[in-house]
């Protein structure tokens, strides 16, 4: 009996080591018999959204049904619409639909949702081989519990890339003896803007200081962060929840040098609400911005005079030179709503399912977004998918995919840490010096119509001077929406 007593514990202590190393995964809690239905909030639109309710009722019909999960999906329109209706729901105003089971979120928005406490712990429902599929870095993106556990499920995610207007970037290329590879730096970007805006101008000499933009940006935040990186100076570091700002001047001078002072100079532009709506017009030639904003890229210029087709290049986002191959990791993740078990393992079932290989790869050959799982992350990997399911890609699509998963191990995707704070803070980025740039070239442009130089218009904003009093303003805006100062 002592010996039989003694095996029993082994046993017991076996099971029980097995049970916490794969992630203390318990039986399904769920009877097909009995579906549990789960609503689900995402802020996908178009083709995109054409794509996302397919997968769903893909999964319902096969694997949903067989688990006993029904997935009812809708979108909420923007992600600033999702995220209030998310807000209101879990603030429990009046006439607010019930919380979702599951809704896309940024991990900003989550990180407070997550202060709130109306987050799912999803790490009790992953074991560690499960985790181990998914890109290491998209995981740890998820882990903003304030014990490090993971709260938000990476369902697609995207990087930037430069677009190019290859019909007019060829005859401008030849004429200045640039190639495209002299757009892989910012520096490099700033020299072929400044080449194109005067040889632009020189096609009608009797009229003074009527350049083009050559190149905009979307996302200024992506700027900020991803510039500092490349730099090597983390801007928002985060250690336990805690942010500390890292802005040296010098890095700060080659940010303003390469964006602002083009930007006012006009070789830089910034006039409809994305860059992609500015290539359109006829207004830039080329741009950094999403992958997933690649479906958007025009396929002809139209103006006021006439409209041409155009043709695209697809390059990888500039870096500063000298810097390190960092490219920004962006795009929502989905978060589970704290409830019951039934419901908080049937989001995971079908979030596991959704970012299966095959089926993130459809999903991201329409969208844009790239996939989660290692496995899926190839060339290869992509036009299997492509071939065994009989997809129709869009080339946009199909070679922003490609551009990023050829750079393979040569780039590494950033994102900073979350932090109480962080929507703010990233507000200031995106729009502080961007607004300014807009303000200011309207002032030089009003000065060139007055009769001044190009130069004379814009060299007072160009200064030292003018520098460090952005840069002294602009250090004290973010310090403020961090909740570093009163």
């Amino acid at each position: 009996m002592k010996k039989a007593g003694g095996i029993t514990r082994q046993v017991c202590l076996a099971a029980v080591m097995a049970f916490t190393l794969t992630g203390c995964k318990e039986k399904s809690p769920l009877d097909p018999d009995e579906p549990v239905t789960l609503t689900v909030w995402h802020y996908y639109n178009g083709s995109q959204q054409a794509a996302f309710d397919a997968l769903a009722e893909k999964f319902n019909d096969t694997a949903g049904r067989e688990l006993g999960i029904v997935v009812e999906n809708y979108s909420q329109g923007s992600v600033s619409d999702l995220e209030t209706a998310v807000r209101d729901s879990a603030a429990g105003k009046v006439g607010a639909s019930s919380m979702p089971d599951i809704f896309s979120s940024y991990a900003d928005a989550a990180y407070e949702m997550e202060q709130a406490g109306t987050l799912a712990d999803l790490s009790k429902y992953l074991d560690e081989e499960e985790l181990g599929k998914y890109v290491d870095s998209y995981i740890e993106e998820g882990r903003i519990g304030a014990d490090g556990t993971l709260r938000i499920f990476p369902t697609a995610k995207s990087t930037e890339v430069m677009m190019i207007n290859r019909t007019d970037w060829e005859p401008f290329a030849e004429a200045a003896g640039i190639g495209i590879e002299d757009l892989r730096t910012m520096e490099g970007v700033t020299r072929a803007a400044q080449a194109y805006y005067e040889w632009t101008d020189g096609l009608t000499p009797d009229v003074q200081g009527d350049g083009r933009a050559f190149y905009g940006r979307d996302a200024v935040a992506n700027y900020f962060i991803i510039g500092m990186k490349q730099m090597g100076v983390e801007l928002f570091e985060v250690k336990d929840g805690e942010v500390t700002i890292h802005l040296p001047r010098e890095q700060a001078k080659r940010l303003w040098d390469h964006y602002y002072v083009p930007m006012v100079k006009g070789y830089f532009g910034a006039y409809g609400s994305f860059r992609s709506d500015d290539v359109k017009t006829g207004d830039i030639l080329a741009y950094t911005g999403s992958t997933s904003s690649a479906m958007y890229f025009p396929g002809q210029v139209e103006t006021d005079k006439d409209s041409y087709a155009i043709d695209y290049i697809v390059a990888p986002a500039p870096v500063f030179e000298g810097g390190e191959q960092y490219a920004v990791q962006q795009g929502a993740g989905m978060v589970v709503s704290k409830s019951d078990e039934k419901h908080e393992y049937a989001a995971v079932e079908f979030l596991k399912w959704f970012t299966q290989a095959d089926n993130n790869l459809e999903f991201g050959c329409v969208s844009g977004y790239l996939p989660v799982q290692k496995e899926a992350c190839s060339v290869a990997k992509l036009d299997q998918v492509i071939e065994e399911r009989q997809l129709l890609v869009s080339p946009k699509t199909y070679d922003c995919l490609t551009q990023v998963f050829g750079q393979g191990d040569t780039l590494t995707l950033y994102t900073n840490k979350s932090f109480e704070g962080g929507s703010a803070a990233r507000k200031v980025l995106e729009y502080d010096l961007a607004d300014k740039a807009v303000k200011d070239r309207k002032d030089v442009e009003d000065q060139v119509r007055q009769g001044k130089s190009p130069k004379e218009a814009w060299q007072d904003f160009v200064t030292e001077e003018a520098f460090e009093q952005w840069y002294d303003s602009f250090y004290d805006a973010l310090e403020q929406a961090a909740g570093r100062r009163g």
